[in-house]
């Protein structure tokens, strides 16, 4: 469950009768727990209280009680020694009519209510449903109750209306609730004279049983797109006159409204009386694009950005500077001034700007030194001059830019609120203007310069309405006079595999004219090479949040080529980090910030060490690993660049199964028939390596065929190998039908000793699981190998060193590591070794395999897990790593940015004397 589904959960438990017997049980449910779970919990079996309540282990300790104790009841809870050998994290009592709740694992204030509000504290329960109760949540409390209510009534009125939910209808129902947004907000800010006005008119003129509701609202409606003089000419009610004219298109247009059941009028009030004063246009806007999206539905509070993440690419962008200017100017009016004319003229564009979270947040901090600039300057009531039409947007689908632009709208008046007060904000603010600043496309389709003009050049087109667009084009009549323009945002990731074919049209329309290697690049990558175009033509800069692997690995190769020789470069980063949601247990993507643009001194690199706080360093370049580096890419290459062993793929069978044996086929295929045993080996593939499962093949050399067929077993095997092959589409599949004992590629003779290293493995270990297995091992196609290789190889593979290169320069399946041997081993930079640093290297390995030994059968899963990676083995391999980087640089490295660096710049010496040979 999410934080919007939980809320949602308990807010039913709050309004349903108090039930005693089973309140317990239903908060638990509400907080997730399975059906089973609270079977077992109801039946004693894991209920552990000593006080008559329920006592779930590591979770929680509940208990109802007599009208009045509730009071008494907690201390009881508190003082039982059954919460303290549970570990229980929470204490709750309640009567029914208070409820007092202590997080006993924290220093938050407890909670103490009225039973029916304890839905207003949701965010304080959390933890037990595995949520981490961070700032945001609580911050953003009002926005998932919104959330959750808005959900309800959405899914409630395409009960009763549901061609409003096919796609003809579509924008209708999305720019419905916009409405209901605008309404419920205005009527709470005193933008609707008379606080509840537009819930209480709907309460008040339609009737209990729902029947006339949707002809109220449509009347309101109507009234708010007409001018209050000419509203009895249209025969709207006098009723009406109280709501003013909005304008700006939001009321424009279709004036139909869904029919309404009881209970979606019940919603509708419901909702109408949550304080809408406490809305945050910043993340409620991604929250209730979701009410509107089909596929997201399910995910409700999952899909939005933290401001906290936003700011990561604001501030480094361009707001820092902003704020630093403020700081020197001081209190010199004439600074000040100019200062407040240059953010006049900024534009911030994020051409992927869903419900305008990255818009938002820049408006409101821009205000907020425009407000500063202003008390400065004794002007504290001055109209704001920076425009809402400088926050520019391109967005795919038309409720999240509907919901991007009232996002905006709101955030002016709330900022003209704080800044100047209610009376000057309600001034100003009605009716709304009409122009439309969000461009509702495909991003990387439309022409960027037509949205955001180069400096000094100005584009006319027609407005009708704040709240319609066409495809093509945004809606405004303006000229840029010399500002700056900030582009940012985060678009939309997919990788290659991942794209729709509608996408990898996009893609293609973008890269086709100018690479051929377009295919495997995220489809992010788009926006990169978009902005780079675009810079060609102004001064202007860009920062997109974006999954890890534009930074690592071959799209390096395909990508930044392009973006450097358009005179990009990398004027600050952000190194990996995870961006979290309100999901249950959710672990986040793992995600980089990359800013680009002209370079006016030195680049800031924002480090990522173990904690979500980064260190921040200015350093004089950094390079498309998001390393303080000159501009480089490592390519992948079939020769070493070190003198190490040859790798080499593992053996690709294609037989469709009948090569390979488990255990008990193995064992009786041996006992069948003892001449077997000649030709069965131990077959083993990455997950065999990592989790110690037993395979088995048939291993027969050309020359042994004639006697592997004497065995009727294995006969019956070649021949389904056969018939396999020859039906396969593949000519190469196909041919080996003529061999069928033999595997379809075959990478080694079967004599060999081989150090194994999975294709694929999690990046939870703090070191690749490499292993070393007995002679005669067949390895599968899932794994790399070295064959009869001196031992110091796998003190290489093994090190952490190495470790932090493949990452960089070999990207990722997800978040686990992507090894290949030819942009990974052959290109990983090692120093000259002398004897004596092969031998001590040779032993540290030993050690590393004595450790392993000494933990048998523990399997490289079990023995790698960073949280119970045993002692000795961990020392043993922190000795290798300290032999090694002693290698390289005569002492322990600082952190793996030192690493990277070291290696990149051997690296970049090998590469030049091999190709000066």
């Amino acid at each position: 469950m999410n934080a919007v589904e939980i809320e949602e959960a308990i807010s039913q438990l709050a309004e349903q009768p108090f039930d005693p017997a089973n309140f317990p049980y239903a908060f638990l449910e509400a907080f997730g727990n399975k059906e089973t779970t609270i079977k077992r919990l109801r039946a004693g079996a894991s209920n552990k209280s000593d006080l008559g309540g329920v006592l779930q282990t590591n979770n929680i300790h509940i208990r109802v009680c007599a009208e009045g104790e509730v009071t008494k009841t907690l201390t009881a809870l508190r003082e039982s020694p059954s919460t303290t050998r549970a570990k229980a994290k929470f204490i709750l009592a309640t009567d029914g009519q208070t409820l007092e709740a202590e997080n006993l694992a924290s220093d938050d204030a407890p909670v103490a209510c009225a039973y029916k509000d304890f839905p207003d504290h949701f965010g304080f329960f959390l933890p037990l449903a595995g949520i981490s109760t961070v700032r945001q949540i609580s911050e953003n409390s009002f926005d998932i109750r919104a959330t959750s209510r808005l959900n309800r009534l959405y899914v409630e009125l395409l009960k009763d209306n549901p061609e409003w939910g096919t796609a003809a209808r579509r924008h209708d129902m999305n720019h419905f609730m916009a409405r209901l947004i605008f309404c419920f907000f205005a009527e709470d800010t005193d933008i609707f004279i008379g606080k509840g006005l537009f819930t209480d008119t709907i309460a008040q003129m339609s009737a209990k049983d729902s029947s006339n509701t949707h002809q109220v609202i449509e009347m309101l409606f109507h009234a708010m797109n007409t001018k209050v003089g000419n509203r009895e000419r249209a025969g709207l009610p006098r009723w009406s006159n109280s709501f003013p004219y909005v304008n700006g298109g939001l009321f424009s247009g279709n004036m139909e409204v869904p029919r309404f059941s009881k209970i979606a009028r019940s919603y509708l009030l419901h909702i109408g009386n949550l304080d809408w004063t406490k809305i945050n246009p910043d993340i409620f806007g991604s929250m209730i694009q979701a009410v509107a999206e089909d596929e997201e539905r399910g995910a409700l509070g999952m899909h939005y950005t933290s401001v906290p993440n936003i700011l990561k690419v604001l501030n480094p962008l361009f707001l820092d500077d902003l704020r630093a200017k403020l700081a020197e100017a001081g209190d010199n009016p004439r600074t000040l001034l100019n200062l407040r004319k240059r953010m006049a003229k900024i534009r911030v564009f994020d051409p992927a700007c869903g419900s305008g979270n990255f818009l938002v947040i820049a408006y409101k901090e821009m205000r907020a030194i425009e407000a500063e600039i202003n008390e400065r300057r004794g002007e504290p009531d001055r109209l704001s001059e920076i425009p809402l039409t400088n926050f520019r947007g391109i967005e795919l689908r038309d409720f999240p830019a509907e919901i991007a632009r009232l996002a905006l709208v709101i955030a002016e008046f709330q900022c003209d609120v704080l800044h100047r007060g209610e009376q000057q904000a309600l001034a100003v603010f009605l009716p709304l203007k009409a122009e439309n600043w969000i461009t509702c496309g495909n991003a990387l389709r439309l022409d960027w310069l037509s949205i955001c003009p180069p400096t000094g050049t100005g584009v006319k087109m027609q407005a009708d309405d704040l709240f319609s667009t066409p495809l093509d084009q945004a809606q405004i009549d303006f000229e840029n006079e010399g500002g700056e323009t900030y582009i940012c945002g985060n678009p939309p990731y997919k990788g290659g595999t991942e794209q729709t074919p509608e996408q990898k049209s996009d893609m293609g329309a973008v890269f086709a004219q100018w690479t051929q290697n377009w295919k495997s690049l995220d489809y992010v990558c788009g926006w990169f090479f978009k902005f780079a175009e675009y810079a060609r033509f102004t001064k202007t800069a860009c920062a997109f949040v974006a999954t890890n692997s534009i930074s690592q690995g071959e799209q390096v190769a395909r990508l930044w080529p392009l973006i450097l020789e358009r005179g990009q470069e990398i004027i600050f980063a952000h190194t990996s980090f995870k961006w979290s949601n309100l999901a249950t247990h959710n672990a986040g993507v793992t995600v980089v910030v990359v800013g680009l643009g002209t370079k006016t001194g030195k680049s800031v690199l924002f480090e990522y060490i173990g904690d979500d706080n980064p260190q921040r360093r200015e350093v004089e370049n950094i390079c498309p690993y998001l390393v303080p580096y000159k501009n480089i890419v490592v390519n992948a290459s079939t020769d070493a660049v070190s003198s190490v062993a040859a790798m080499t793929n593992g053996n690709k069978p294609a037989d469709g199964g009948h090569l390979i044996l488990d255990l008990d086929e193995a064992t009786s295929l041996r006992t069948s028939d003892v001449r077997a045993s000649a030709f069965v080996r131990r077959f083993v593939g990455a997950d065999d390596s990592i989790k110690g499962s037993l395979r088995f093949c048939l291993w027969i050399q050309d020359k042994e065929k004639d006697c592997a067929v004497q065995i009727p077993a294995i006969a019956e095997r070649l021949a389904l190998v056969r018939a396999m092959r020859s039906k396969s589409p593949k000519k190469l599949t196909k041919d080996g039908a003529n061999t069928p004992h033999a595997f379809q590629q075959v990478r080694q003779s079967g004599s060999e000793i081989p150090v194994v290293i999975p294709r694929h493995s999690s990046e939870s270990r703090p070191y690749l699981p490499v292993s070393l297995f007995e002679q005669g091992t067949i390895i599968a196609d899932g794994a790399f190998a070295l064959f009869d290789a001196p031992l110091w190889n796998l003190s290489l593979l093994v090190s952490r060193t190495h470790l932090i290169w493949i990452a960089a320069v070999c990207g990722r399946i997800k978040t686990d590591y992507r090894y290949s041997s030819t942009l990974g081993w052959n290109t990983f930079p090692v120093p000259t070794l002398t004897e004596k640093n092969k031998a001590d290297l040779t032993r540290c390995a030993e050690d590393i395999l004595l450790a392993r030994e000494h933990q048998f059968p523990a399997t490289l899963a079990d023995l790698y897990d960073p949280d119970t990676m045993p002692e000795d083995l961990r020392q043993a391999h922190e000795r290798n790593d300290e032999v090694l980087e002693r290698i390289y640089i005569g002492r322990r490295f600082k952190n793996d940015t030192e690493r990277l660096e070291k290696l990149f710049e051997l690296y970049t010496k090998m590469t030049k004397t091999k190709g000066a040979a």
